[in-house]
């Protein structure tokens, strides 16, 4: 298999011809890290917990002799694994996420990015599970720290589709009370929907206290509004609607409702204590990964 050119790690539309979504994951994740000259495959660490008296059977290379030279008494360092994290892609399958026009699709930037996303963080050995949604879960897969899980993953992400309508407070109030144990939650999705009750859903996830990040996947036209010419717009979600308009008259309405939009996004994530990312089909997924990287050192720096 060739290897991508700087310029085609940066091109999501191009990376998308080198193969299946485990091998542009693989290619994303590498690449990006070779970038940073640093890796983020760590194995488990462990934290220090506390001293307790020393006993003839524990191991020599637990003493503190630092405790020792100050007491006079052997001390043993007990320690604790700290435990991996355990993570949920879910990636929103409805039909809107199947617009794409200059770049690839919403739903394949989506995926690939949910599969980068998978690669690293079992590079990193944690635990990483996928649902895939519209109106409700369509495929489950539970979070394992092993390549075959992201196999898994990677596959079940290449066989799903986008279509059908949107429902994200309905499906995300069936998937909260799935999640047994506290997670990190990435909701890879355009977020084209009510808001007012994802609010609440988004809150549900908080106090169950699982720690939520959307990624926003929006298509270049969807920002910039480009069109000139007389256009027939068609709806992603029902199929036969069809409205024929002007873009010049539409343009304006618009982008004033678009950017509404975006700042009640921007809101609600804010009110629901959740991280929030918008990004492009056109911007590589390397930017992803390094808001992803940055945000989670800033939380460990925290002790979060």
């Amino acid at each position: 298999m060739a290897t991508p050119s700087t310029a085609e790690l940066a091109d999501p539309t191009a990376l998308a011809r080198f193969g299946k979504l485990d091998v542009v994951a693989r290619l994303v994740v590498e690449g990006y890290m070779v970038g940073q000259h640093k890796s983020p495959f760590k194995g488990s660490s462990v934290e220090f917990v506390e001293h307790r008296q020393y006993y003839p059977g524990d191991e020599i290379r637990h003493i503190d002799w630092r405790a020792f030279g100050k007491t006079g008494r052997y001390y043993v360092k007990e320690f604790e694994e700290e435990t991996n994290l355990r993570a949920y892609l879910l990636v929103d399958g409805s039909g809107s996420m199947a617009y794409g026009q200059s770049t690839l699709t919403k739903f394949d930037y989506a995926r690939q990015l949910a599969a980068a996303l998978g690669y690293l963080l079992i590079g990193q050995r944690d635990a990483v599970g996928l649902m895939t949604f519209d109106t409700r879960i369509r495929e489950r897969i539970d979070p394992a720290a092993s390549p075959k899980n992201f196999q898994r993953i990677a596959e079940t992400l290449e066989q799903f589709q986008a279509g059908g309508e949107t429902s994200l407070a309905g499906v995300f109030s069936q998937i909260v009370p799935l999640l047994k144990r506290r997670s990190l939650v990435f909701i890879l999705s355009d977020f084209f929907d009510s808001l007012q009750p994802l609010t609440q859903v988004l809150k549900q996830f908080r106090h169950a206290r699982h720690e939520v990040i959307l990624l926003q996947i929006l298509a270049p036209e969807e920002e910039d509004f480009p069109f000139t010419r007389p256009t027939q717009f068609r709806s992603l979600e029902r199929s036969r609607h069809r409205i024929l308009v002007d873009p010049h008259r539409l343009r304006a309405v618009y982008l004033e409702q678009f950017r509404k939009f975006e700042d009640d996004l921007t809101r609600v994530c804010g009110n629901a204590a959740v991280d929030f990312h918008k990004i492009g089909t056109n911007e590589p997924y390397q930017k992803s990964l390094g808001a992803y990287l940055d945000a989670r050192a800033r939380r460990k720096g925290k002790g979060r």
